[in-house]
């Protein structure tokens, strides 16, 4: 039961930079004329053992970027020819969508695509599904992996059953520092008296020391993820959600009876760069956690799914979704822009708790639950997808200088 190695990677020319599209702002970007975290991370999986099929996925802030994205991603694994290595970018992101279309699932493209966090996942589930994986194992590019046996510990558990008799369909296991520390450390602040998000997770995960190995847990970790067929063919991640996609997943999985598990025992180092904002990411949760508190009302509307609540998620993301979360988000956007660096983007984030976010939640929190109907009837389709497959292992190849315009120059009379 390998699994399929995914690795969404996210790119831009200039970080200073706010993308228009606001599902297209990441945490830190690589710049395309550096070489980022993609490399060490790479390196650090020649190590593990019994490592198969790998897809990495190439996003990038801006259209114009995106070829230039795939281009630098070609090179660094150039220099890693001990990993079997699947880049998916624009041109293969144009055949599946082709096939949709002629599949039928046409609708579906948005919420496939290479723009958000969701979105991108989506298609490395999508990926997956069409190499006939059994298990999909989400790794982020700025992490490393200094276990040999990290894809064991992955694996364990996975397809069997809970103490109390559930299925471990989806599992998830920590960060840690590179001294080994999972909780963050972060000095009190007076203008976060509302907004104690590094509490809440901290507490959240107090859980990593306590047995069982396994046990239901209200957060995940994007970077430390491992889906088993059963679960990522018929539970999808939400291609609206700003910021959060994998915590998010732990709600969606909820809803359609399942869990996600956390196991004590599987953790990954992490290695983040420095943050080009935080008050950009500040304004990021604020869409986030208003849109997730919109999402899980709008659910109770719906009578197929399971109802989860605030306090079911508690201590963390709970108290960060329930209905408190305009106010505290206001509160915390003026403080914050009394006091810190940043403070007309953080005073500029108040009017977006109060108006622009609710917007977008009241917006687009539906969307999801049309897509999601659809999504086990397009992975049924898309299982070892025959036209796919060969062009995702090489049989077919792609000309990617006739999509992208970058022909070789031809050679002229004098140089013959």
């Amino acid at each position: 039961m390998n699994p399929c190695v995914i690795i969404p990677t996210f790119w831009t020319r200039r970080r200073d930079r706010v993308p228009d599209n606001l599902l297209a702002v990441y945490d830190h970007p690589t710049s395309i004329d550096s070489d980022g975290t993609l490399p060490a991370c790479l390196r650090s999986l020649e190590d593990v053992e019994g490592l198969g099929q790998v897809v990495v996925t190439v996003s990038a802030t801006d259209p114009s970027t995106e070829h230039a994205a795939e281009d630098r991603v070609r090179e660094i694994l150039a220099d890693a020819p001990g990993i079997e290595a699947f880049v998916f970018g624009p041109a293969e992101l144009g055949s599946l969508h082709r096939r949709m279309e002629q599949l039928e699932f046409a609708d579906m493209i948005t919420g496939v695509s290479l723009v958000g966090y969701g979105a991108a996942r989506n298609v490395g589930l999508i990926a997956a599904a069409v190499l006939g994986c059994e298990t999909a194992l989400f790794i982020d590019d700025d992490q490393i992996i200094d276990d040999p046996k990290f894809l064991s510990k992955a694996l364990y558990g996975i397809g069997e059953r809970s103490e109390n008799g559930r299925p471990i369909l989806a599992k998830t296991g920590f960060y840690t520092d590179e001294q080994g520390h999972y909780q963050r450390h972060v000095d009190p602040d007076w203008a976060d008296m509302f907004w104690r998000r590094e509490d809440a997770f901290n507490e959240a995960l107090s859980m990593v020391d306590k047995p069982p190995r396994i046990t239901p847990s209200p957060l995940a970790f994007g970077g430390c993820l491992v889906l088993h067929r059963d679960m990522y063919c018929n539970v999808s991640f939400d291609p609206w959600v700003v910021r959060g996609e994998d915590i998010d997943y732990v709600i969606n999985a909820r809803m359609h009876g399942g869990d996600v598990f956390l196991d004590g025992e599987w953790s990954i180092i992490h290695k983040p760069p420095r943050l080009s904002s935080e008050a950009l990411q500040f304004r990021q949760d604020i869409y986030r956690f208003i849109y997730e508190h919109r999402k899980i009302e709008f659910a109770k509307s719906q009578v197929d799914l399971r109802q989860v609540t605030p306090d079911s998620m508690e201590p963390y993301p709970g108290r960060f979704i329930s209905s408190s979360v305009v106010w505290r988000a206001v509160a915390t956007a003026v403080l914050r822009g009394l006091s810190r660096k940043e403070g007309g983007r953080y005073l500029r984030s108040a009017r977006i708790a109060l108006r622009d976010a609710s917007q977008y939640a009241q917006e687009n929190c539906h969307n999801y639950f049309e897509f999601q109907r659809r999504w086990p009837m397009l992975l049924d389709r898309m299982w070892e997808d025959i036209a796919l497959k060969a062009t995702f292992t090489g049989e077919r190849r792609i000309d990617r200088a006739a999509i992208t315009g970058r022909f070789p120059r031809l050679r002229s009379d004098e140089d013959w």
